[in-house]
């Protein structure tokens, strides 16, 4: 498996606007997923083993962080044409197998991706209150193959800290890593 890093963009930066179709067959806009006091924005796609990888706890932590007030939201961008395990039914499908509570929504255009910089799947993008970007980086070392456990530690204390209201510091925030986008030609 070739190992693509999510691109560290600067903190402080907004989060951009977007209209994306969900698997529900319902457009959603960032202020519909916004919570109260937080946001996540997850790039994701159905195929890659490092999703599936974290997909039970991304289940797990979305159950626990949305009843305290942070937005989850999962954004497809993959080019269905040339990946078609990427479709929106098959979006659908995976929701709904995996118990995802949170929209998952598809990129057609790709421009959301491209807005964000995303690079990978997963990249995973916390926004405080305002909408301004307080972490980007990793949900934790584990990687498919290894011995080490998906815990969320990166991502959950992130979280805590936006939660608490202490600063989440830059030192320290690790790229995430994955498959690359399937980007259109």
């Amino acid at each position: 498996m070739s190992l693509t890093p999510s691109n560290m963009i600067t903190l402080g930066l907004a989060a951009p606007s977007f209209s994306l179709m969900g698997v529900d067959e319902r457009t959603w806009s960032l202020a519909q997923c916004q919570g109260e006091l937080g946001t996540l924005v997850l790039f994701s796609c159905n195929h890659c083993p490092y999703v599936i990888h974290i997909n039970e706890q991304l289940v797990s932590m979305a159950d626990e962080y949305m009843s305290k007030g942070i937005g989850f939201v999962a954004i497809n961008s993959n080019d269905v044409d040339n990946y078609p395990e990427d479709s929106l039914d098959k979006m659908a499908e995976l929701s709904k197998a995996v118990g995802y509570s949170f929209p998952y929504l598809y990129d057609e255009t790709q421009e959301v991706a491209k807005a964000y910089d995303a690079a990978c799947t997963p990249d995973f993008y916390l926004y405080g209150e305002d909408l301004k970007l307080v972490y980007r980086g990793q949900i934790d070392s584990s990687r498919p193959g290894s011995n080490t456990p998906v815990t969320g530690e990166d991502l959950r204390s992130a979280m805590d800290r936006l939660l608490a209201k202490k600063k989440i510091p830059a030192l320290g925030q690790r790229a995430s890593s994955g498959c690359n986008i399937k980007w259109k030609k």
